[in-house]
């Protein structure tokens, strides 16, 4: 039997294991939304032709490895998997010394002039304009239900993944075990979403050597973890499946879920530009975390006014982006502390909402 075909059939024996632990339809969960990994690299280096197959680099696997073994054993214990099966399993990861590259090099610490070129540009405008355009009923049926906007939702998969084509090109495998056991700095979290991961791959029926996603593991049109996959990911469409990668009623019904599980508001503001008064201190006023955590009505009496009327005096905080001339302010509702529940940037969660705004309207991105 060749190497490939053995993993497979390795892979299947795997799945088979104490049959198939089923789902319903509603997901299972297993605890607080996990925030989002950074999003697909910018359009002015993506391919002009498909993504490339997935990366893998040649190498012994890592069955053998001490920490390796003690997860494969803790997942035994905890969930029943056959022991010598997943070790087989294991021996045909490889680790990626790429992605170890890509993680220090996050795009969210770009200043925000810099960083809202990268996503608003024709290319992805466009690329939204036509997404929702042809997937409307579906957009219309995450609306009905759960009550998150068309334009928001098209947004996130653009940033994303540029609407499912560039969905990354790492086996998931690969990546959550790279990061598992060679990235110190977060390899308890990355080790919990690959245990995630080789249980979703049970309850879905899924190959886990199929699944490709971002060097850090995010999976699919929507970059969804494997703990957000299995809590929150939707069957959008009635097909009895959960298909984040090619299906675009799950990617949309997925991301619909997620915000309406982490406090989207329906109908209300998302955020809006504003001006800070000569003279005023607005240092200490600054979030970091854009939650809430102000009256609108207390910032207009301490100078800081919106751009624009807001119904009512819903709760905001103080939002500041570097522009090339100068600092720039925004308010931001409920609704941009939701989107930043799914990436925790500020400049994530603003510059999805300012796409949103130009696919809504079809305005060119700017200068």
């Amino acid at each position: 039997m060749n190497i490939p075909s053995r993993i497979l059939f390795l892979a299947t024996a795997l799945l088979m294991l104490h049959g198939c632990a089923g789902r319903s339809p509603d997901g299972t969960a297993t605890g607080p939304a996990t925030p989002k990994t950074p999003p697909t690299p910018p359009d002015s280096v993506a391919p002009a032709q498909p993504a490339p197959g997935p990366v893998i680099s040649t190498g012994p696997g890592i069955a053998d490895r001490p920490d390796v073994q003690a997860f494969i054993g803790e997942m035994s214990r905890k969930h029943g998997f056959n022991a010598e099966a997943l070790s087989q399993v294991f021996a045909g990861v490889n680790f990626q010394e790429a992605i170890l590259t890509a993680m220090a090099r996050p795009y969210e610490a770009k200043p925000w002039h810099a960083y809202k070129k990268l996503f608003l540009t024709d290319a992805r405008i466009q690329g939204g304009i036509e997404f929702k355009q042809k997937n409307a009923q579906a957009l219309a049926d995450a609306e009905r239900k759960y009550g998150v906007s068309p334009d928001i939702i098209t947004a996130i998969i653009g940033v994303e993944s540029s609407y499912g084509k560039r969905p990354g090109n790492y086996r998931v495998i690969d990546a959550l075990s790279t990061l598992g056991f060679d990235y110190p700095k977060r390899g308890e979290f990355f080790r919990s979403e690959l245990a995630h991961f080789l249980l979703l791959c049970r309850d879905e029926g899924i190959d886990p050597f199929k699944p490709i996603g971002s060097y850090a593991g995010a999976m699919g049109m929507p970059q969804f973890m494997p703990s957000s996959f299995r809590r929150l990911a939707a069957d959008g469409d009635g097909d009895g499946r959960r298909d984040i990668w090619n299906n675009p009623a799950d990617a949309i019904a997925s991301v619909a879920r997620y915000f309406a599980a982490n406090g989207w508001q329906t109908g209300e503001p998302i955020a809006v530009s504003a001006t800070v008064g000569e003279g005023v201190a607005y240092q200490g006023l600054v979030s970091k975390s854009l939650k809430p955590d102000h009256g609108l009505a207390q910032f207009v009496e301490m100078g800081i006014t919106p751009a624009e009327p807001v119904n009512g005096s819903p709760r905001a905080a103080l939002v500041k982006l570097e522009e090339e001339t100068g600092p720039a302010f925004w308010l931001g509702f409920q609704n941009l502390y939701a989107i930043t529940r799914y990436n925790h940037s500020p400049l994530y969660a603003v510059v999805a909402y300012e796409l949103s705004k130009r696919i809504a309207s079809g305005a060119q991105p700017p200068t």
